[in-house]
């Protein structure tokens, strides 16, 4: 991928949210060959984001790559490092996926469940833009709080 193709912008304001710095923290970590050194965090971040025009390039049915599952436990991974520090309770993300991209995202707080995700065609993962991605997760962490709130004893056992 060439800069030239690149869709989020090194200013975009978005990249400076939560949840888009502790996710490319995650990718960053998981990057064992260290092909994101050097980077900037809007390249990093870049193929999270599916505009409509990168969504037609990738055909409707299809198995996702290791690459495109790495990103999606990565996002989770974010969204449970999130949880965890606005609880201070421990957040175990749990992914489980099939090679053919069907599966379920789970983020367990104690014995209580406070995000249920089901995946699907996840070949096609991603985000319309950053400020999606945001949004989207500041939702599921807001409903991720308000429940270990109202069952804090099953969070906390």
């Amino acid at each position: 991928m060439t800069t030239a193709t690149l869709v989020v912008q090194e200013n975009d304001p978005y990249l400076n949210s939560d949840i888009v710095q502790d996710l490319i923290k995650q990718l960053r970590a998981i990057d064992t060959y260290d092909t994101y050194d050097g980077w900037p965090s809007a390249r990093v971040v870049d193929p999270i984001v599916l505009t409509k025009e990168r969504k037609r390039e990738i055909p409707i049915i299809g198995d996702p790559d290791g690459l495109t599952i790495a990103r999606i436990k990565a996002y989770y991974n974010s969204l449970a490092s999130l949880i965890e520090k606005r609880s201070g309770l421990m957040a175990a993300p749990i992914v489980h996926l099939t090679h053919e991209g069907f599966g379920r995202a789970l983020i367990m707080v104690g014995k209580l469940v406070v995000v249920d995700k089901i995946l699907r065609d996840v070949h096609r993962w991603g985000f319309a833009s950053l400020e999606d991605l945001s949004e989207k997760s500041d939702k599921t962490i807001s409903n991720a709080i308000e429940l270990i709130e109202k069952y804090n004893n099953a969070a906390t056992d």
